[in-house]
């Protein structure tokens, strides 16, 4: 049997575990530089607050219904996740971290065990132990652990937040109760197909022959069908900690126009990538590089200007990566152009013990002895105090967070103070 464990609003959540006053109140959370809204509370969801929605469009609703509006505040939602995995972890040696809020647990030898009393005692100590509500839903596949999960998230006060698909019966119910788009695994294309044929539950997709399936959905599709059904095909995931690529982008507080400001910019990009290199111990052979003037302008044209550059060997120094990110935005850089936004994004990432040296022309062996240096003196003082010469060293990016909670868990100055009486 598989569990789906969900936490409920997640960054809502984690607010209001330090804020209770926020309890029955209409929260959003919103996305990098306040830009729109990702998260959102039950009660913010009643009053019709969309996902997605531009902050400044809807600064009079969230005035008029009182919602409780916060920044990202990405420290403590990754603690705040951090502990509740540890906490499931206890219950099962088989899991995997499926996003921030969710993971796939698996119960090899429970067959002796009550598993929805088993899912109840999770929500209890999760809840218990760090104040995040959550839902679980069990089944004998991953996929119709989602399903189960959808229904006790649905249905809270009949499920008690637990919901166990343990028979055929249980199985058709949910397949019948389920919207062909809101499957895992089924995307808008494929949804919109589907109910062009007729096809508008789960219950629907099952009887579609496995040719067909094959043929317009892949084997990826039937896969899905099978899980349906309650064959299991898709196993835990190992975590891999490494990426294939990395970003690091970008949106200016004002329109930059001079090349040797883009640059700068550009170069502190990369060295960003860099350091994301070398604390996954890898390297890249390859970069992206863009940058884009001011799409919501109407006065002017939008333009976007990208380029991919072959780097001669493979590296992770900050060093040679500002250099090259500098040539390739010499290849697109447009004068009397206003730009907003840029990135840089390095790819072909291989692990740093394991690149090939090249005939012709490497990189000097002493960038590594730097770079390991600078890193060391960096993390010792907590910010960028060594920079290389392309960067402003007076400069330091920062999103714009006017709606910031505290960092409760991560800051020792945050901590909350207990007054007991």
């Amino acid at each position: 049997m598989f569990a789906l464990v969900d936490c409920n609003n997640f960054y809502a959540s984690c607010e209001r575990v330090f804020q209770p006053q926020l309890h029955n109140k209409p929260v959003a959370i919103l996305s990098n530089n306040d830009g729109c809204v990702i998260a959102r509370s039950d009660e913010a969801k009643a009053l019709g607050l969309p996902m997605g929605a531009p902050a400044f469009k809807y600064a009079s609703f969230f005035k008029t219904h009182d919602v409780k509006v916060f920044s990202s505040n990405y420290p403590l939602y990754g603690d705040m996740s951090g502990r509740v995995m540890k906490i499931l972890e206890q219950f099962t040696p088989d899991i995997e971290v499926y996003s921030i809020d969710e993971a796939f647990l698996q119960f090899k030898g429970y067959d002796d065990y009550d598993l929805s009393a088993y899912g109840l005692q999770i929500r209890k100590r999760v809840l218990k132990w760090t104040g995040i509500p959550t839902c679980v839903g069990l089944a004998p596949t991953k996929a119709l652990a989602k399903i189960a999960n959808k229904i006790a998230r649905k249905y809270p006060k009949e499920t008690q937040g637990v919901h166990c698909i343990d028979s055929e019966e249980k199985r058709i119910k949910a397949l019948k109760w389920t919207p062909i788009e809101k499957v895992w695994g089924i995307g808008f294309r494929h949804s919109k197909r589907l109910k062009a044929m007729g096809v508008h539950t789960a219950a629907d997709f099952v009887k579609l022959p496995d040719s067909w399936v094959k043929k317009h959905m892949a084997i990826v599709g039937l896969r899905l069908k099978k899980e349906l059904l309650g064959e299991t095909t898709l196993a835990l995931e190992q975590q891999v900690n490494t990426k294939k690529a990395i970003a690091t982008t970008r949106t200016f507080e004002n329109e930059l126009s001079d090349f040797k400001d883009v640059k700068e910019r550009i170069s502190t990009f990369a060295i960003n990538c860099a350091e994301k290199l070398r604390t996954q111990k890898s390297v890249c052979t390859a970069l992206y590089v863009f940058i884009k003037t001011n799409r919501f302008k109407k006065t002017i044209p939008y333009k976007s200007y990208a380029t991919v550059l072959e780097l001669p060997y493979p590296t992770n120094s900050s060093i040679s990566l500002s250099k090259y990110a500098i040539k390739a935005l010499s290849n697109i850089y447009k004068e009397k152009q206003y730009y907003k936004k840029a990135g840089v994004i390095v790819m072909g990432l291989t692990p740093h013990n394991n690149k090939q040296f090249m005939l012709f022309e490497n990189e000097n062996p002493k960038h590594q002895t730097l770079m390991q240096t600078i890193d060391q003196i960096n993390k010792n003082y907590s910010t960028a105090k060594v920079k290389i010469g392309q960067q402003d060293i007076k400069r330091t990016w920062k999103m714009r967070q006017q709606h910031l909670s505290k960092k409760f868990t991560t800051n020792i100055n945050d901590i909350i103070t207990v007054k007991c009486q």
